[in-house]
């Protein structure tokens, strides 16, 4: 046989081979992994997840191609959360813990107002590891492992009236996450809760269809929500806890050494934004006020707004099988 022809009929058959086998291209190149985030470069959030590629990356040692699509261009936290469940689009991102409850009910609990006392109380919470059951129970309906926690930031009610007691606050139109938990604790103290999606906040204050928000420093300066609702009421009702999270269909998709530094890395990646976050939570509300675009209030009574919301804290806890838990983060 003509040595030409031979050499042909070996191409083909290679050619053949690789389009048949496009894995076998896959696995030439990097892997590329896909994040997402609500915010900025400045925000908490995006440079915890920064510090997560950086973390992988040196503890894999091996090339691999990061991609975080920042300033909401993916949707926001809910929707992220449904990809990484689906196993498409968004592979890793920060996620409210209120966006998890059609999973797990026990979910939006970690994040519940009067649930930690202030961000030293988060954090041993979090090193004794009292929230792996729920860890688990979001891994395993909604095929989610939560590799880190972020967050930190004391969260406190904006608006646009002053108010300095529970009076004051009775009949207040304030938008509060989807958790039922969130509607029940602020119907409690006698405000008057509704849920609306995150970035139609401003807009819904504007109108007047509400008055008021609840969020930590970062949100409040990275929203802008300042701008219709320049009183910050201390209320320090709750400090944020947001979990790093991680598709499991993804996961299952890398090899061991990398699922490892996946892992490593968004446990470190979750102790560093909650030390970012806490550091700089202060700093910006100070910077805000000086500026005069927010006016911080004192509330009276903080103390008090924990005592009516307590009954029904411990009813939820009991409602969503969380009794275990409670107990254990009150005692710490």
């Amino acid at each position: 046989m003509d040595r030409r022809k031979v050499l042909m009929g070996l191409g083909a058959t290679s050619a053949a081979a690789i389009i048949a086998s496009p894995a076998v291209l896959r696995a030439q190149a990097p892997i590329t992994l896909n994040g997402a985030v609500q915010f900025n470069d400045d925000h908490a959030f995006t440079k915890a997840l920064v510090r997560f590629e950086e973390r992988v990356k040196a503890l894999y040692g091996k090339p691999i191609n990061f991609t975080l699509h920042k300033n909401s261009s993916l949707g926001l936290e809910k929707q992220y959360f449904e990809y990484m469940a689906q196993g498409k689009a968004v592979d890793y991102g920060i996620v409210s813990p209120a966006h998890m409850s059609t999973f797990a009910r026990a979910a939006p609990f970690i994040d519940a107002p009067f649930v930690f006392r202030d961000i030293t109380h988060m954090n041993n919470v979090v090193k004794a590891g009292m929230l792996k059951p729920i860890e688990d129970e979001v891994e395993k309906r909604a095929e989610v492992r939560l590799i880190g926690h972020a967050g930190g930031g004391t969260r406190n009610i904006f608006a646009n009236k002053s108010a300095k007691n529970i009076a004051e606050l009775r009949g207040l139109k304030v938008r509060v996450q989807g958790a039922p938990i969130w509607s029940r604790t602020f119907a409690a103290v006698g405000m008057s809760p509704t849920v609306i999606a995150y970035n139609e906040v401003y807009n819904a204050i504007q109108n007047g269809v509400i008055q008021a928000g609840e969020n930590e420093a970062a949100g409040v300066e990275a929203m802008k929500f300042y701008e219709v609702a320049p009183n910050l009421l201390m209320t320090q009702h709750a400090v944020s806890i947001r979990p790093i999270c991680f598709s499991m269909k993804t996961m299952a998709t890398l090899p061991k050494d990398l699922q490892d530094a996946v892992i490593a890395a968004g446990k470190e990646a979750g102790e560093y934004g909650r030390q970012v976050e806490s550091s700089e939570d202060g700093a910006k509300l100070e910077t805000l006020e000086k500026a005069g675009r927010l006016k911080r209030i004192t509330f009276e009574e903080r103390d008090q707004m924990k005592k009516l919301t307590d009954p029904v804290m411990a009813a939820y806890a009991k409602e969503i099988g969380a009794e275990g838990i409670f107990g254990q983060v009150n005692g710490v």
